[in-house]
């Protein structure tokens, strides 16, 4: 892949780009169907990502007509690497076998190695015979709705499609590598004044935020809500608390340190609960909640707001639905799209069919969601929360501090780029929109690292 960098930064034309040989291999970040057994008999927190990933040369696959190469600079991790690393809750390669049998094209997924990853920005190197919009050397982010046009359903909304996937979690060839193949309709244009690892955080976490608060399909926030966020300096609930404040609404966000909360503030949270320091307790045993501790949250919430949230953003699960459920004003709305903490979910029912309060399911996002989160990023309204940046042989070490939750924000993975910083072609525009407002999470990091 050498030359096809030293391409990329002499800023070759894309003739000359559509000219460079794809390798026969390439560096990727992958785990191995022989090991899909290498946890068995440990607890989730013991199942060590740095033991199943691996980082080494695959093959190339060819190449369909509607999809690009993609020489990828950068890549982040989501959990859903972390669930393919530790074979939870059941092994991927599941997922890559029912893809190998839908089509010829489907066929090259089921293989013996998965590669990781649902994130990518870089530069496309060639395109399929299909291939309209795109073509070599555009610079773009990757969003991960893996979806094709013959169900009726996907033309509506195309996470609605039964073949819906999230590409590089239920497909192969994902982002954690130098090269990729990716469908045409998961291109976006990369925001020049962003780097490449500060572009390729965005596209999962983002877009499933846009669609859970402000997209048709879900909470559809509006000005005036009040939405308490779990996870608020997380992947998902950073960009949430963002998407609040622009639209109008007030986040009361909850974190679980002293750090996150200044991180919040900063952003421009006003309203942050730290659970840790409150001692908050949603479980008294495995199968007993304590609706006291509910209570206790809800008039914590209306200390700040002086109402009940007409929006909650809920994403651990099991932990913290309970909670999630009760505080939620009357005829207001529960919005889930995860359960980090567990799947099988417990909640008084009650506290929803006679207060009239809704659960909504969201999952990621189609391409038109994606793609006008996409758009508020490169317009600088939201900024990426990029906390430190690993290099892809690192990718194991990155996956395992999302595993324990030692991270704010997200992780970048260096994949084809060598270093931190590069990519960005905007230099003005980054200017006004302000460095301190685009490093904002990485900086708050640094300063951990050191006072620490």
């Amino acid at each position: 892949m050498q030359h096809i960098l030293e391409a990329i930064k002499a800023g070759a034309s894309s003739e000359e780009i559509s000219n460079l040989k794809i390798p026969e291999s390439y560096r990727a970040a992958y785990v191995k169907r022989d090991e899909a057994d290498l946890f068995d008999g440990r607890e989730s927190w013991e199942k060590d990502p740095r033991e199943s990933i691996h980082i080494g040369e695959v093959a190339t696959p060819e190449l369909a007509p509607d999809e690009v190469y993609l020489a990828v600079m950068a890549s982040s991790i989501n959990f859903n690497t972390v669930w393919t690393s530790i074979f939870e809750p059941l092994p991927t390669f599941g997922f890559l076998d029912r893809l190998g049998k839908e089509s010829e094209w489907g066929a090259r997924h089921a293989r013996d190695h998965h590669v990781l990853g649902s994130d990518a920005c870089g530069v496309i190197i060639q395109t399929g015979s299909a291939v309209r919009n795109w073509k070599p050397g555009d610079r773009v982010n990757v969003h991960c709705n893996y979806v094709d046009d013959q169900d009726p359903a996907a033309h509506q909304d195309s996470m609605m499609a039964s073949n819906q996937r999230i590409w590089g979690f239920e497909t192969n060839f994902g982002g954690l590598a130098d090269l990729s193949v990716v469908k045409a309709n998961q291109l976006m244009p990369k925001p020049e004044h962003l780097s490449w690892e500060e572009s390729a955080v965005n596209a999962l976490c983002a877009s499933t935020s846009y669609r859970m608060l402000v997209g048709d399909n879900a909470a559809r926030m509006k000005q005036g809500d009040n939405v308490l966020i779990w996870g608020a300096s997380g992947g998902l609930g950073g960009y949430a608390c963002q998407l609040v404040l622009n639209g109008g609404g007030t986040p009361v966000a909850v974190v679980s340190s002293d750090d996150k909360v200044s991180l919040l503030n900063e952003l421009g949270v006003q309203h942050v609960i730290d659970r840790r320091a409150e001692e908050y307790k949603f479980w008294r045993d495995e199968t007993n909640q304590d609706d006291a501790e509910w209570r206790r949250l809800g008039k914590k919430v209306r200390s700040f707001t002086g109402e009940d949230p007409d929006i909650v953003f809920e994403h651990p699960g099991r932990s913290t639905m309970g909670a999630s459920v009760f505080v939620a004003k009357r005829g207001g709305k529960i919005v889930t799209c995860a359960a980090t903490s567990g799947y099988m979910i417990e909640y008084d029912n009650r506290h929803l069919w006679m207060r009239l309060k809704k659960i909504l399911s969201s999952h990621f996002a189609n391409y038109a969601e994606a793609s006008a989160m996409n758009r508020l990023i490169d317009q600088g309204k939201i900024q990426p929360i990029l906390s430190k940046t690993f290099t892809l042989a690192n990718t194991g070490e990155a996956a395992n501090q999302v595993h324990h939750n030692l991270h704010e924000g997200k992780l970048g993975i260096l994949c084809l780029a060598p270093e931190a910083g590069e990519g960005i072609t905007n230099l003005e525009k980054r200017q006004s929109i302000g460095e301190n407002k685009i490093t904002l999470f990485s900086r708050h990091a640094e300063a951990i690292e050191i006072n620490n």
